[in-house]
């Protein structure tokens, strides 16, 4: 008779094994967060190799997007659709993988709901993405079972990239599929996280509050794939014209003094 724990370990093996794989299908692509099925078919069409679900409200606790929600997403596009749950609720992320969701990100942009523990990965059959600010954390997201690492910064939404880059330069490479997130809004932020080692990026939902959402997706999509070549990313940055304008652009240390002095 099978050593009940050597079997346990081999599914495990095979189960990690097919979900890196399927990480890898997203390397070299643009992940865009969207609040709403319209958005998700816009960042489709614009190029986006993959939606993240995010459903957070305007007060109170942010939780996994309504489980609806991320089922409409599904059916309004054919690429590959990944919802937030919230770090350590393994709860949370079973309703999300019976959704049929391609992939699950643990997110600390929400609640968190335990401090101590995140989810135990290795209990799921679908890929993870995990949430990083330095390589002790992102190595244990990856003990854990994450088939996926987000390099981010700590303030998301700004248009900032500036954290996100020195996550990233002190990261190098990986043992897993590396994406980077926070701050990135324009065609030269995304090709600068691309030449210093990313797999691909994360675009926030608010590119959707420029007036034009779909120009400005395909603008950040084509320079990832052309994230060398300084002619491009010359015409994609042109070509944005008032887009480019509306970026949001706060300084970091501004938010801190803000937030410490509240």
């Amino acid at each position: 008779m099978a050593d009940p724990n050597a079997v346990k370990l081999y599914n495990n093996a095979a189960t990690n094994g097919a979900n890196k794989r399927m990480a890898e299908i997203l390397c070299g692509g643009v992940i865009v967060e969207v609040t709403t099925a319209k958005q998700a078919k816009t960042a489709e069409l614009a190029g986006a190799r993959c939606i993240s679900v995010f459903d957070s409200p305007k007060l109170g606790i942010s939780r996994m997007p309504d489980p609806f929600l991320v089922k409409e997403i599904m059916r309004a596009v054919k690429i590959p659709v990944m919802a937030k749950a919230r770090v350590g609720h393994f709860v949370e992320a079973k309703i999300l993988e019976s959704t049929g969701v391609d992939f699950i990100d643990e997110s600390e942009v929400l609640a968190i709901a335990d401090e101590d523990h995140f989810i135990n990965k290795h209990n799921f059959r679908l890929p993870f993405v995990c949430g990083c600010h330095e390589l002790g954390e992102a190595l244990r997201r990856v003990e854990e079972g994450a088939a996926m690492i987000c390099i981010q910064g700590n303030m998301n939404g700004t248009g900032n990239i500036a954290e996100t880059v020195c996550n990233t330069k002190e990261k190098g490479k990986l043992p897993v599929v590396h994406c980077a997130a926070g701050g990135i809004s324009t065609p030269a932020d995304a090709a600068l996280m691309m030449q210093l080692g990313c797999d691909g990026v994360f675009l926030g939902a608010e590119v959707f509050n420029s007036s034009h959402p779909h120009r400005r997706v395909r603008a950040i999509v084509q320079a990832v794939q052309n994230y060398n070549d300084p002619r491009m990313l010359k015409k994609l940055s042109s070509e944005l014209k008032n887009a480019m304008a509306e970026t949001v652009g706060l300084d970091i240390n501004e938010i801190r003094d803000d937030y410490f002095r509240a």
